[in-house]
């Protein structure tokens, strides 16, 4: 199955298609994701890239074939096999931290018919700090400012650089075992989090982060010369202290740290408005009418992380789409 399938499965068949319709008609380009949730987002990338001759076409891999969700297939079948009219579309995980020090990183970093988020997941982008009040706006349809989420988020990130710095050094000198991305998640968890108190929440992480990167300070006491050297690496490539949180795992962060937070936001907001309904109501009947009104047109948070496009204007995002950018303009070249 899988020898049949790498060998059906290639740019050329889709190229050959392309040669057999007129010469008038449109290039279509097929890009291959991860699962039904990218979507939507590689959509926001590709969309603005297309014009009269060429398109692109978003697919899942073949049902009954292909898993959906398993980034290794569709690297081992997909990416081997891409060209100029059939593309993978992935998310970067730690491959782009890897910087080519795993076989996985090499594939995603090295084939021009690879594109890569930057960020850790599309979860990531949908997180992206500085977009979050305008969801909590959709959300709640109530512009009041209590929380700002970019403060917060450069904080927790801050916070968790250190440990993080660590995750990625034990992914590249192969003490994973030791130091997993699970035990690198249940170390970073918030906990108890009250939107008027932030702070607390950022001393308990800070205390948390210290403790294990003193244990794994003392389990790795020659790691301090290439622990360094990863972090100035890290810097070169858009990585800092204050978004780190764009390239921690992006469930965990979405899961985790975001949706907690602005249900707790949202939830204040709708109150807020509810109250303010009761207080402004002139009779019964008006008030009723207007709640009514007011729940049917309130969203769901998750809804509408998934929605958001806020991270439209991050420079991770940017990257990504010079990147196709670029790959579209060799392509009309050669036509």
């Amino acid at each position: 199955m899988g020898r049949r399938l790498k060998e059906s499965i290639t740019s050329r068949y889709f190229e050959a298609a392309n040669r057999l319709t007129s010469k008038d008609a449109r290039r279509r380009i097929i890009a291959y994701v991860e699962s039904y949730d990218d979507v939507f987002f590689w959509r926001t990338v590709l969309g603005g890239l297309e014009d009269d001759t060429c398109y692109f076409e978003i697919m899942l891999p073949s049902k009954g074939t292909l898993q959906r969700g398993k980034k290794s297939v569709l690297m081992s079948v997909i990416a081997d096999n891409a060209g100029k009219d059939m593309i993978a579309c992935v998310d970067a995980d730690y491959d782009y931290l890897m910087q080519g020090h795993t076989i996985s990183s090499q594939k995603v970093l090295e084939n021009p018919f690879v594109f890569h988020t930057y960020v850790y997941s599309i979860e990531n982008f949908q997180c992206y700090a500085p977009a979050l009040r305008n969801v909590c706006v959709m959300v709640t349809l109530n512009d009041h400012a209590i929380f700002d989420f970019y403060d917060y988020m450069r904080q927790f990130s801050e916070t968790c650089y250190p440990l993080f710095v660590w995750s990625v050094w034990a992914y590249r000198t192969g003490n994973y075992n030791y130091f997993s991305l699970t035990d690198f998640t249940k170390v970073i968890e918030p906990g108890k989090f009250n939107i008027f108190t932030p702070q607390v929440s950022i001393d308990n992480l800070r205390h948390k982060v210290t403790r294990r990167v003193n244990i794994l300070k003392q389990h790795f006491p020659k790691a301090k010369e290439s622990y360094l050297a990863l972090k100035a690496e890290l810097a070169s490539i858009g990585v800092t202290p204050q978004n780190t949180y764009l390239y921690i795992q992006g469930h965990h962060i979405f899961d985790a740290v975001v949706v907690p937070i602005m249900t707790k936001v949202c939830n204040y907001l709708r109150m807020e408005r509810e109250k303010e309904i009761h207080v402004t109501s002139t009779h019964r009947t008006q008030m009723r009418n207007e709640l009514s009104c007011y729940e049917n047109s309130i969203e769901d948070v998750r809804s509408m992380l998934k929605k958001n496009v806020g991270y439209m204007s991050s420079q991770q995002f940017k990257k990504l789409q010079s990147d196709v950018d670029a790959f579209v303009k060799k392509l009309k070249s050669e036509m």
